[in-house]
């Protein structure tokens, strides 16, 4: 199995970074077109990437203000299965989210496009709660 790990520096409070990657109304700001949810274990996600793509995933971890996970339970098949968390660690004024995606069951063009756009969404959700900027779904990879 292969991993995507990414460690993105975020001057906001632990509280403020959980919300933008818990629930639907932060995860509109920065990753999915719409999303709809509830952040607690045993929950399900739509997450929407457009009108061929509806994806499910199911909360698997929640600690407040600390952890957040889900397994994905429909999407393209090479994600199905895999494990998206985001690990927030305050230090001083940063919180530092750790995120995995972990469970790609092969490294293919998937799998590296799937490392750039994480990359790329991170940076837009540090920006966003850092500068407050908000960056139109269909510009997002642009930026």
């Amino acid at each position: 199995m292969y991993e995507i790990l990414l460690d993105v520096p975020v001057k906001a409070s632990p509280a403020d970074v959980f919300k933008a990657v818990s629930t639907s109304e932060g995860l509109n700001h920065w990753w999915t077109e719409f999303s709809t949810g509830e952040p607690k274990v045993g929950a399900i996600y739509e997450l929407r990437f457009g009108e061929d793509y509806i994806w499910r995933a199911e909360v698997t971890r929640y600690v407040p203000d600390s952890e957040f996970e889900v397994r994905m339970t429909e999407a393209d098949t090479d994600w199905i299965g895999t494990i998206v968390s985001f690990r927030l660690q305050p230090v001083g004024n940063l919180t530092w989210v750790r995120f995995s995606h972990v469970g790609w069951p092969v490294r293919n063009e998937h799998y590296r496009i799937s490392c750039n756009c994480w990359a790329l969404y991170l940076r837009i959700l540090r920006r966003h709660l850092e500068y407050g900027e908000m960056v139109p779904y269909d510009a997002r990879l642009a930026a």
